[in-house]
Formats: structure tokens, C-alpha cells, sequence
């Protein structure tokens, strides 16, 4: 079991064995760390409960929410936000912050290279078939090039930290990662509901995040203009993230678009309609996947794409961000190459290491995972949101005989790991404080370099004993601080 915090408001939190964000010891910080746990020992339980009330009711008023396609009974949602906040140490970031650059960096070589010379498959590092017969591996994206070299210019990594305290990569996000519009709010709603938890700690701050996204857009446009038009492109309104686009949109000071709003003429150059006529544009920062962003290309079906902007983006004539064809970066089977990859372009070993992965269109990890079925996490590689996967140590009989067969009838779709003991942070429930189950995903940034969000979207597990954080799935968010 872990240390049992007996005084004041932490009274009776037992983090188990798990490591605890907030109560752990932490070689760095120690004082900052003190001050918070004192001044949250402080707090009034059931005027915590009532804050924290108010608190989730301004996100609802604000429309801060996102889109369950699957609940017919309550479409838009508000992210459940949890009011103690999740600290992570000047030091950790340092390290964090290295790991996720030095990541980026190779995502970004490799899917250059993936699209040009192909080098990291003749050297045999990667299977071909796994690349090139890869879903989201993009033919019409070869010898196209893109600015400074950059593919994926948003990027979410996702973390979790185990029992021992130390953070590894769970999985890569390169297409178009969302959630970044919570950390920026759930830090606005903390200044604003919790000025007395906040004073005097010195935190890195997170209000710049749009202003970085727009210089990384106008770094890419194609004209040398001094001022490029930069537009958010859009499903529209029925997406599930849907305020995160209004969110991005208004931070960075842009339109934003959806895809009748944009038109490509005979010369291959993009404009959008506006009530004075056509506009050039030159960086759409999309938030559309691949499949649907050029009917004459993809998918031709497509009513939320732009026709011909396909033909634009190679003519050099607009700059695309994430670039089409990211995907096969983040493919969940090509994660587990990950430190072969950093090794490859950068020779380097990975500063975050992956979580232990088995690849069962292999036949060693396939009879791996089929023997050890009730001790792994197993996940479909093409989904996300927490759906297909399941659980061993929490699954029944039934449902591992269930999994079991369609594992064997597919196996070049799933990937397995070992159940990391997530670490956990204090959060408020109607009986006092418990220990969730948290994860963290920082947000990287690339134009000419990279810079990370000091922070990112920490997630947490609402149900007692869940490891599934995902908000589609019932989990919430924390603020997370970076401490100086």
C-alpha cells in the first residue's frame, strides 16, 4: 500500500502502490509541492464540492464540450474537470520536454523519407509491408516537398508513468491530435475558481499556445508574404470537437472554414469566399482527415473537402498542417519501431522510452499475446478513443474467448502490452479525495523548430479502479502544472 495521508482535507488518500502525482516524494520542487498539499489540507470539503460545481457548470455555459457519436441520449458533453491539479516538477519537464522534441524530430524523418528514398525499408529497419500496405500510408505524397521538412506540425504524445515513477510513451498522435483547447481552459478556470490554491506558485504558462500555433503556419506558407492568410479548416459544427476548432480559430486570430468556403481556381491557387469576394489563402491548419479533404483525390463522396486541393498543395501553392499522410507515423504497429526509428535518423536512444510492446502480425507476438491473454492490454492499430481494446486482468472468461478468436482471425490489426500501473493523482469525488488513474499528453509544435506546451492535457480515469482515461470513454481533466 502506499504512504495514507492522515491530515485535513487528504485525510485517509492512500495512493496503493502506485505513484502519486501530487503526494509522492519528488527530488525537486519539494517547497512549491509543500505549499500545495498545505494549502489543499485547508480546504473545505463540501465548499470544495461547490466550487468545483461551478466550475463544471461555466465550461457547460461556455459550450466548452465535445461530441459522443455513440449516446443518443446526450450528444454534447462537457469534459468532466477535476479541480485538484496534477504537478509535475521543473526537472521532469526538462526531461519530458527533450523526449518529446527529440520524438517529433524523428517522426518528421521518417516520414520524410518514407515519402522520398525509402531508406529506413531498404536498411530492412522496418517490414515493408508495413508501411507501404499501411491504411494511411499516402502514395500521392511522394516527392512532394514540404516546408523545413516538417509532416507533422501539431503532435500529441501521450505519456503515462509507471509504478516506479518513471514516464514512457503510450502512443504517438501525428494526424490531427486534439484536446489542447483544455489545457488552455482548464488553466483560465483555475486562475479564476482557485486564485488561493495558485498564489504565489510560480507555474509556467499555457496562454501562449495560439499564438505559437500561428507563427508555425505562417513559417510554412508557401509566398514569402509577410503576413500569410492562415485558415482552420473544419468538418463543421457535428464534429466531436467541434469547440476546439471555434477554441483554435479565435486563439490564433484566423477564419475558420469549412470546405465550401474554400475554392481551388485554374491555377491552382486556394481562395475563400468572404462577403468582399475571394481571399487567398495560403496555411489551412486542418482539422479533417485525409479521406475527406479532396473528393478528386480520396474519398469521392466527400462533402467536407475542398476539390482540387490536392493539386494545389503539390504545385507548392498552398502548405497543408498535419501534412497528408502523417498517419502511418502513428500507426500503433509502427510505434513499436519507435526507438529503431530514433536510433536509425538520429542515432540516439529514445529519451522516453516505449511501453513494452508485442506486434501479433508477427508470429512470436501473436503467440505471446494469445498465451499471456489475461495479463495484456491488447488494441486494434486503427482505433483510438478507447474502443476495440481489451483489458486482460480486468476482462471476464467470456470476453477473453471472445477476444481470442478475433485476434486469431485478424492478428495483423492488434498490437499487445503488458497493464502499466498508471500512476495516479488525488481527485474529488463525493466521498473525499481518491486516487484516479491519470495519463498526460503534451503538445508539440513544429514550423522551423519544435516547442512544447509546458504541461498538456492531463486525463484521469473518473471510475474507481478504470485505466481507461479516454473522455469518450467517461474520463475527465486536470490542470496540470509545470512548476519553475
Amino acid at each position: 500500500m502506499g504512504k495514507i495521508v492522515t491530515a485535513g482535507l487528504l485525510a485517509g488518500y492512500d495512493r496503493g502502490p502506485f505513484f502519486c502525482e501530487l503526494t509522492s516524494p519528488r527530488q525537486h520542487n519539494a517547497e512549491e509541492i509543500t505549499t500545495i498539499i498545505a494549502r489543499l489540507r485547508a480546504l473545505d470539503f463540501q465548499e470544495l464540492l461547490a466550487r468545483s460545481a461551478d466550475a463544471e457548470r461555466e465550461l457547460f455555459n461556455l459550450g466548452i464540450t465535445f461530441t459522443v457519436y455513440s449516446d443518443r441520449d446526450a450528444i454534447d458533453r462537457i469534459l468532466p474537470f477535476d479541480v485538484i491539479p496534477r504537478i509535475i516538477t521543473n526537472q521532469e519537464w526538462l526531461a519530458l520536454e527533450a523526449g518529446v522534441i527529440q520524438r517529433v524530430e524523428a517522426i518528421n524523418l521518417f516520414l520524410h523519407d518514407l515519402y522520398h528514398e525509402k531508406k529506413i525499408l531498404k536498411d530492412k529497419i522496418l517490414p515493408t509491408e508495413l508501411v507501404l500496405g499501411n491504411a494511411n500510408y499516402r502514395p500521392e505524397m511522394e516527392g512532394l516537398e514540404v516546408a523545413h521538412g516538417t509532416y507533422a506540425h501539431v503532435c500529441g504524445i501521450d505519456l503515462v508513468r509507471d509504478e516506479a515513477g518513471a514516464f514512457r510513451v503510450l502512443e504517438d498522435n501525428a494526424r490531427t491530435p486534439s484536446g489542447v483547447s483544455y489545457v488552455v481552459e482548464n488553466r483560465t478556470l483555475m486562475m479564476r475558481a482557485f486564485p488561493d490554491l495558485m498564489e504565489g506558485v510560480r507555474v509556467r504558462p499555457v496562454d501562449d499556445y495560439g499564438i505559437r500555433l500561428h507563427e508555425a503556419m505562417a513559417a510554412i506558407a508557401p509566398s514569402r508574404l509577410k503576413d500569410p492568410q492562415v485558415v482552420l479548416l473544419s468538418p463543421g459544427i457535428y464534429n466531436s470537437a467541434y469547440f476546439e476548432h471555434v477554441f483554435l480559430a479565435r486563439e490564433m486570430g484566423v477564419p475558420l472554414v469549412e470546405g465550401r468556403d474554400l475554392v481551388v481556381n485554374e491555377d491552382d491557387r486556394v481562395y475563400m469566399k468572404t462577403t468582399k469576394g475571394l481571399a487567398p489563402v495560403h496555411t489551412i491548419y486542418r482539422r479533417l482527415n485525409d479521406d475527406f479533404i479532396d473528393p478528386e483525390v480520396f474519398r469521392p463522396d466527400s462533402m467536407l473537402g475542398v476539390p482540387g486541393l490536392m493539386r494545389s498543395y503539390r504545385a507548392g501553392k498552398v502548405a497543408l498542417a498535419n501534412a497528408v499522410g502523417t498517419g502511418v507515423a502513428d500507426d500503433k504497429a509502427v510505434y513499436a519501431y519507435m526507438p529503431r526509428i530514433i536510433r536509425y535518423y538520429l542515432g540516439q536512444d529514445a529519451i522516453l522510452p516505449n511501453v513494452e510492446t508485442f506486434i501479433c502480425r508477427e508470429a512470436e507476438g501473436l503467440q505471446y499475446t494469445l498465451d499471456n491473454l489475461e495479463r495484456l492490454v491488447v488494441k486494434p492499430v486503427g482505433e483510438s478513443g478507447g474502443y476495440g481494446l481489451i483489458i486482460g486482468p480486468k476482462a471476464s472468461r467470456d470476453e477473453i474467448a471472445d477476444f481470442r478468436q478475433k485476434l486469431k482471425a485478424d492478428p495483423s490489426n492488434y498490437i499487445s502490452q503488458p497493464m502499466v500501473g498508471l500512476s495516479v493523482g488525488p481527485t474529488l469525488t463525493q466521498d473525499g479525495l481518491a486516487p484516479r488513474h491519470v495519463d498526460l499528453r503534451p503538445f508539440a509544435i513544429t514550423g522551423k523548430k519544435t516547442w512544447v506546451l509546458p504541461g498538456g492535457l492531463t486525463r484521469v480515469a473518473l471510475r474507481e479502479g478504470s485505466i481507461v482515461v479516454n473522455s469518450s470513454q467517461g474520463g475527465g481533466s486536470k490542470d496540470t502544472w509545470v512548476l519553475e
